[in-house]
């Protein structure tokens, strides 16, 4: 993974204005959300330098998630060439989050 977010910021620097960024927006208590690590450290591995991943915890970022109206943990933001395009609320399994990368990468 490739980092956490304290602000908005640090958030804004993190997007890839080309590209495509995935943010997962959770807690550290949050069950979905320590399910949900494991793949998108394997979605990191797997689309390597195609994709940056951003991490953003709620609790200490509560300013970003009011901005993209995070109501749900997780909740998987994806950003092509810095602009959110596709949202995910819930945890879902690997496959889906493949198929939703694979329209932008």
């Amino acid at each position: 993974m490739n980092m956490h977010v304290d602000n908005n910021t640090s958030f804004r620097d993190k997007i890839r204005l080309e590209g495509v960024t995935l943010v997962e927006f959770g807690a550290v208590w949050c069950p979905p959300c320590k399910v949900l690590l494991p793949i998108l450290e394997e979605l990191d591995r797997e689309y390597e330098d195609k994709l940056s991943l951003v991490k953003v915890d709620c609790d200490d970022s509560p300013e970003v998630a009011a901005e993209y109206g995070i109501m749900s943990m997780p909740t998987v933001i994806v950003f092509h060439n810095g602009e959110p395009v596709e949202k995910l609320v819930g945890l879902r399994p690997k496959g889906v989050y493949e198929t939703l990368l694979l329209r932008y990468v």
